[in-house]
């Protein structure tokens, strides 16, 4: 039973393929078109996706859309009603949109779909799930759990904001709701719009920028913006905002309250700001876990599924970790819409058709999230060769010990193996790669690699089975998932002068042994490196550790700001030849800048928009 899922028109398209139930392949659009978020259909993926099922759509049994697109239309109308005349323009803007594709997108489907197969059967082969149940079957089904509570947060789905799902088995029940536009995920996103960041792209942003602030704000925003109860549900005071009826996300009310207009994207972030988004997160936060607890005591479950996009602030997620109201997390590792590819046809596969689950004896079923293209050795040097790139290609024992070398060096090195990650993490399989010892990576990393915001931190990827060494994490993170502090014995303590630093100051004090993945409050986003499902990743970080005693190494994603994470060796070398990484590492192939054909240097720092 081959099932093929599709998410498309909103952000972040992407195609899923899971067969009998396991999971075979998914992709996300963005890598193949080259454009970030990509909303178009996603007929690379899907072409990807079919090539790795072995045939042809024809050979498909059903194909699971992600969402209703009626129902969502249904949602404009109602708001748009709610609130008349106020918002015509932005229902005028919307309208046309609408009437010419997306409330017909069953026929546009139909279309797209007969291009692979004419004889598509559309009318019994197109099913649709609805986007809070895709968010919840994505972190449910692949879970390690036989049966466990699931919580959706994102901006918004047809209705549904907040959603709540119990699933035991290869069953999942739907049983509340919170609708829109009472929305978490859209109060953060009018944080990172006020603060100057772009909305669905700059969330990461705000999460990053929070330590460097005091959530002196926070009582603010629980006075004026939202009504928080006791288990967690709530509801935001629409007078603040612009989402539901203007062209922006937050109205001049907002700007009265926090004291003056939304930062232009090219103005310098001041304390206010960074003061700003460490409020937003601790609000985040909070609401999270009085509704974790408030499930966890409702229900007596011990183990949590998460998914949609707030399920990405990894800040939030170590701290449901860390309150133990569940005794076992799991987040989805593409929790935002690409993810809902993947739950619509698990749920068409365990709800629609009514198949058996089989729950994973050894950890969940992402295979670590590498579920992307990848390219043998022949065809990485066949690829290489014909955009001009010089190479030398070892046997793997050589080219483990000459990039554990050149980390160790301080050098920054593109690294590019294996399948492509699912979601928005690289996890070593298309990645930048760094010495976390070294007080300058970050600097470097930021400025002269990714060419992003100086502030960003980087994550570290360690190796699982020596993670508690050197952080306080009690279990795994495979998925970059789960912030938790440097443990104190590695940590170095800062001066009173130092502690006295305000804002992007802190940023040049190394705070511990790794200090290039050690935030300025001593966190990390953290990645523990299994040799089941990253072999050759974790050799590396093994040799690395036995040159210098270290298994921690920074990783960031093979991108620049503004860039999809690259996704062939070509886009690899692209990348490389625009930035001031020293060395890039394809398969067993290695190629340094030095030995490079100057004239093939590009100018990548500006040839992308900024996210």
């Amino acid at each position: 039973m081959r099932i093929l899922g599709v998410s498309a028109f909103y952000h972040d398209s992407a195609a899923a393929l899971i067969e009998d139930g396991r999971v075979v392949a998914a992709a996300q659009e963005e890598r193949f078109t080259r454009k970030k978020h990509d909303a178009s259909f996603p007929e690379n993926a899907v072409r990807y996706c079919l090539g790795e099922s072995g045939g042809g759509l024809e050979d498909i049994d059903f194909v699971a859309f992600y969402d209703k697109p009626f129902l969502k239309f249904e949602r404009l109308l109602e708001t748009y009603l709610s609130f008349a005349p106020k918002g015509f323009a932005s229902f005028r803007q919307a309208m046309p949109v609408w009437l010419k594709e997306k409330l017909f997108q069953k026929s546009l489907l139909r279309k797209k779909f007969e291009a692979y197969d004419p004889d598509f059967d559309w009318q019994n082969k197109l099913l649709f799930a609805e986007h809070h149940l895709s968010h919840a079957a994505s972190a449910f089904f692949p879970s390690p759990f036989e049966d466990a509570c699931v919580l959706t947060m994102d901006g918004v789905g047809e209705w549904a904001t907040t959603s709540v799902a119990f699933g035991t088995g290869s069953k999942l029940e739907m049983t509340r709701e919170i609708h829109f536009p009472h929305s978490l995920g859209l109060l953060y996103s009018a944080m990172t719009y006020y603060t100057g960041f772009r909305v669905n792209s700059g969330e990461y942003k705000v999460m990053g920028l929070a330590p460097y602030g005091q959530p002196k704000y926070a009582q603010l925003i629980f006075d004026n913006l939202i009504d928080l109860k006791n288990d967690g549900s709530f509801r935001l005071d629409q007078s603040y905002f612009d989402y539901c009826t203007g062209l922006t996300m937050t109205n001049s009310r907002f700007d009265d309250l926090f004291g003056g207009p939304p930062r232009g994207a090219d103005e310098l972030l001041t304390q206010h700001h960074m003061d700003l988004a460490a409020s937003v997160q601790a609000v985040t936060e909070e609401v999270v876990l009085r509704l974790t607890r408030s499930l966890a005591a409702e229900t007596g479950q011990k183990n949590l599924c998460l998914a949609g996009g707030v399920a990405l602030n990894c800040v939030a997620n170590g701290k449901v970790l860390r309150d133990g109201a569940f005794e076992n997390i799991w987040v989805q590792p593409a929790a935002g819409d690409a993810g809902g590819a993947l739950g619509a046809a698990l749920a068409a596969y365990h709800l629609h058709l009514g198949e058996e689950r089989q729950v994973s004896d050894s950890g969940d079923a992402m295979k670590g999230g590498y579920l992307g293209p990848s390219y043998e050795d022949d065809d990485i040097k066949r690829r290489l060769t014909a955009v001009g790139a010089k190479f030398e290609t070892f046997d793997e024992a050589t080219m483990l010990d000459a990039t554990a070398q050149a980390l160790a060096d301080g050098k920054a090195i593109g690294w590019f193996q294996g399948r492509m990650e699912f979601g928005p993490r690289a996890l070593g399989g298309r990645s930048f790669i760094g010495d976390a010892r070294s007080p300058e990576m970050q600097k470097l990393l930021n400025l002269k690699v990714k060419y992003r915001e100086s502030f960003r931190p980087f994550a570290p990827s360690v190796l699982a089975e020596e993670a508690s060494d050197w952080f306080e994490l009690d279990g795994d993170s495979p998925y970059m998932l789960i912030v938790a502090d440097v443990v104190r014995a590695r940590r170095r303590e800062m001066s009173d002068e130092e502690k006295n630093l305000f804002g992007i100051d802190k940023l040049n004090v190394a705070r511990s042994d790794i200090p290039a993945v050690t935030h300025v409050d001593y966190s990390a986003r953290i990645q523990t490196v299994h040799e089941e499902t990253n072999p050759r990743y974790h050799a590396l970080i093994s040799r690395f550790r036995d040159m210098t005693g270290c298994p921690v190494i920074v990783n960031t994603s093979f991108n620049v700001r503004g860039e999809p994470i690259v996704a062939t060796p070509e886009d690899a070398f692209r990348c490389f030849m625009g930035t001031e990484a020293e060395m890039l590492v394809v398969g067993n192939s290695i190629l340094h800048k030095s030995d490079q054909d100057p004239d093939l240097k590009l100018n990548y720092k500006d040839a992308f928009d900024l996210d």
